[in-house]
């Protein structure tokens, strides 16, 4: 199938991305810490940076600004083929994370907020949509020199990813993070509901029937609880540099 969505673009450097370099696939649960690693690293290398989990994210806006329900897959499907996503490069009002359009509107604050983290699993699990993005998404990192997260990264999108990364840690500690990011955009919520709402997507990120989140067997496991990001970014660094030295 054709995907219509016209414009799925990561505006970050787009003249090295030209060259031929490494995939990098980092998946991992909710609130582990994928985005602010892949963002890191892909700046580190001058690499392609693709935020998959914004994609689904302005998938369920469209979804739910059309008052689509879950229930109604066909509709969606068709509402997210005709959708306009576009992914530019973070500034000042994003707060560092990828800014995100729809159909020419900037919905970068409401795309991550707690209504849109409530049904975003759903519409993530309905095939058609996946087939849509992923195709998006394996067409921006043909040409290498890319580092893409998500939950399906390694054993979908990128199966033949030269770096895999499969990032976990503690509920606890990424409903902590969570917490954080919703203060920083100025949303109140409770620890213990936010801990309460990960395990529940976790469960069904994991039980799901189409793609669902899982570690590659060659990808490397990394537990994120009680480490900086400049440790991190530093560890897959090194397993990059390792690799090309190869």
């Amino acid at each position: 199938m054709e995907t219509q969505i016209k414009n799925v673009e990561i505006m970050n450097a787009s003249e090295s991305s030209a060259k031929t370099g490494l995939s990098i696939a980092i998946d991992g649960p909710a609130g582990a810490g994928k985005s602010t690693l892949a963002k890191k690293v892909a700046e580190a290398l001058d690499y392609l940076y693709i935020d998959t989990g914004a994609m689904y994210r302005a998938a369920t806006w469209v979804a739910l600004e059309q008052k689509a329900t879950v229930e109604e897959e066909e509709r969606i499907i068709n509402l997210v083929q005709k959708a306009d996503i576009e992914l530019k490069i973070p500034d000042t009002s994003s707060q560092g994370k990828v800014r995100v359009f729809v159909n020419g509107a900037d919905v970068s604050f409401i795309v991550r907020s707690r209504i849109i983290t409530r049904f975003v699993s759903a519409v993530a699990a309905i095939g058609g949509v996946r087939k849509i993005l992923v195709e998006k998404q394996q067409k921006l990192a043909t040409t290498g020199s890319v580092v893409m997260d998500g939950r399906d990264i390694g054993t979908v999108v990128l199966p033949h990813a030269e770096i895999k990364i499969f990032l976990t840690a503690s509920p606890e500690i990424r409903a902590g993070r969570r917490q954080k990011d919703l203060k920083e955009m100025g949303q109140i919520a409770d620890l213990e509901t936010i801990i309460a709402d990960i395990k529940a997507r976790d469960h069904f990120d994991s039980t799901r029937e189409v793609s669902p989140l899982r570690q590659a067997d060659d990808a490397i496991l990394i537990n994120t609880d009680n480490r900086t990001i400049e440790e991190l970014v530093s560890e897959v660094l090194n397993l990059c540099q390792e690799k090309l030295q190869r």
